[in-house]
């Protein structure tokens, strides 16, 4: 028979009520607000009723992977199966995981609920708007767009720089051709005619900024810190000195809530927030985490993309602000994204594997191990323990799998295959065990710089430690723009680095853990509402174009009006 689809899988979904839930992780009932049938938002009272309440801290557990391959290696649906699995050794978890934006969903990836038996479920409530949570982020963005737009309509009294306003408008959907816009066009009524453009909402740093706060003075004070532009001087105007800040957070006064789930086997999932991985966090929620770190004894959270990546942003932006550090870490790998980095393969999303990559052959394995090796680095350096997940697939041998343990063992870190894509939770036991372990080792976490760094000294630090780079070289521009941003008082906030997913380097063609290159900062932008710099280094996309046959063309209704073709 063959394998059933993820839809068909969560159709059959045995769900408990979600005050069950709730109570199981301690969260009083009165602080759910139910969202129809699957969802329900959790009031932010909660964090302090539940510390209130004696509950015990979790074990803080961050999930991230090796260098992805276009076709990803299994993190959320990891993350989920391991959530799932510690039930089956006789311990209690909670997820926390990102709010997929519809874009991927309607485009390529599809949705992001995980997969198999291991999934949030209702998969289709998950995937398609949830509790709006993603349109709130939209408005709230947009509001500010309209806004500027007024401000320069009506008079520009803060003296923006016309050429230089740097607060775009976004939309949750792919659509290549909004990359770039021209607006005001039409008669004098219609607005002052200049350049801009779309961003996906996921890359909005209103999105960044819900995600990071610790509450809604906070959000409130990092929406009226963001800089929409600056004038002829280079003085920055932020969305406070518009007067359109306090309407911001009106908006999204619910959207700052987390949004309570299940997965197929009952543990509580928290949803919340969805910032983009190239040039954001490409975390879920520190609010959610707030919640979360007292509802079991394990509270699991994924980061976007490689360790080199979400990994980093977690442990020197996410956990600076939140306070809250972790215990252990989870590495995500698989046979054929090492495979993939050795070179030898190339792996185009939406098209078959390779027949030789799928061909019994553990030395490739080692030789692309490299990736792992350094990413496993890249844990301990922060002071966290790693645990190698063994991300098994049907079609994998046990010589390559037995080859990644051999990896993990070099580096002395636990590792443990895992199947829950096919069994669910109880696929994942040894790695929830091997977990478990891990986390009760003593944990010297720290972040990789101080703040009182230079913008400069913290950009070289992720590149040479984390990246492997042998140094970093500066555009005229990025020169600028870091001496600018030091002077308007930036200089005290992390780095979020925005480069390629698809290597460790900027470069997404070199594969492994290249070296001997250096990493070419073209330009630098400041989001100071969501509290980072991002130095920019390649061409980044923030907004997603379709494909010639997108998933938008297999999802439908049918006759008995359920969803169907949703993955």
């Amino acid at each position: 028979m063959p394998f059933p689809t993820d839809l068909e899988i969560a159709s059959q979904a045995n769900l408990k009520p979600l005050e069950e839930i709730a109570a199981d992780a301690g969260i009083p009932a009165e602080m759910l607000e139910p969202y129809g049938v699957g969802a329900a938002k959790v009031s932010l009272d909660a964090v302090g009723a539940l510390a209130d309440a004696g509950r015990p801290r979790a074990r803080y557990v961050v999930v991230s992977a090796i260098t992805p391959t276009p076709l990803g290696e299994g993190k959320t649906t990891t993350t989920v199966g391991l959530g799932q699995a510690f039930q089956h050794i006789g311990r209690s978890a909670t997820i926390a995981i990102r709010q997929p934006s519809m874009g991927p969903t309607f485009g390529i990836k599809g949705g992001a609920a995980g997969g198999g038996y291991s999934q949030v479920v209702p998969m289709e409530l998950f995937n398609l708007h949830l509790t709006g949570d993603m349109h709130a982020v939209t408005a709230a963005h947009n509001l500010c767009s309209a806004m500027v737009d007024a401000h320069l309509y009506h008079g520009n009294e803060a003296g923006l720089d016309i050429h230089n306003i740097t607060w775009r408008r976004v939309l949750d959907v792919n659509d290549r051709a909004l990359r770039n816009v021209t607006l005001g066009l039409g008669g004098r009524l219609d607005g002052v005619p200049r350049e801009s453009g779309f961003d996906i909402t996921a890359a909005s740093e209103v999105m960044a900024a819900l995600a990071l706060c610790t509450g809604l003075h906070d959000l409130r004070a990092r929406l009226g810190r963001i800089v929409v532009g600056y004038t002829k001087a280079g003085t920055p105007v932020t969305a406070e000195e518009i007067g359109v800040a306090g309407s911001m957070a009106v908006i999204l006064r619910e959207a700052i809530k987390p949004n309570l789930m299940q997965t197929l086997e009952n543990t509580p999932a928290l949803v919340h927030t969805g910032p983009f991985g190239n040039i954001a966090t490409g975390n879920s929620s520190i609010v959610a985490d707030q919640v979360g770190i007292r509802t079991s004894d394990f509270l699991l959270t994924e980061a976007g993309f490689g360790a080199d990546m979400g990994a980093e942003r977690f442990f020197n932006i996410k956990c600076r602000y939140s306070g809250i550090a972790p215990d252990a870490a989870v590495l995500v790998a698989t046979v054929r994204g090492l495979k993939a980095h050795s070179g030898k393969h190339k792996i185009v999303a939406g098209r078959p594997l390779p027949e030789a990559l799928l061909a019994e052959n553990p030395d490739e394995v080692h030789a692309g191990g490299d990736n792992l090796r350094k990413q496993l680095e890249n844990m301990r350096i922060h002071g966290c323990t790693p645990v190698v997940a063994i991300n098994v697939f049907p079609e994998d041998n046990a010589a390559d799998v037995a080859a990644i343990g051999e990896i993990a063992a070099e580096y002395n870190a636990r590792s443990a295959v895992t199947t829950h894509f096919a069994d669910g939770g109880r696929g994942a036991a040894a790695l929830a065990e091997a977990v478990a372990e891990a986390a009760e080792e003593p944990s010297d976490f720290a972040v990789l710089y101080p703040d009182d760094a230079s913008l400069k000294s913290k950009i070289e630090t992720v590149a040479t430690r984390v990246y492997g780079a042998d140094g970093v070289e500066y555009s005229s521009t990025a020169d600028k723009q870091l001496a600018t941003y030091t002077e308007a008082g930036f200089g005290n906030l992390p780095v979020c680095i925005a480069k390629t997913h698809l290597s460790i380097s900027s470069d997404p063609t070199l594969k492994g853990a290249p070296t001997g290159w250096t990493l070419p900062v073209r330009e630098v932008r400041a989001s100071v509402g969501a509290g980072f710099v991002y130095p920019i280094c390649g061409d980044m996309r923030t907004m997603p174009g379709l494909g010639r046959v997108p998933a938008a063309k297999g999802i439908d209704i049918d006759a008995d009006g359920n969803i169907v073709g949703l993955s």
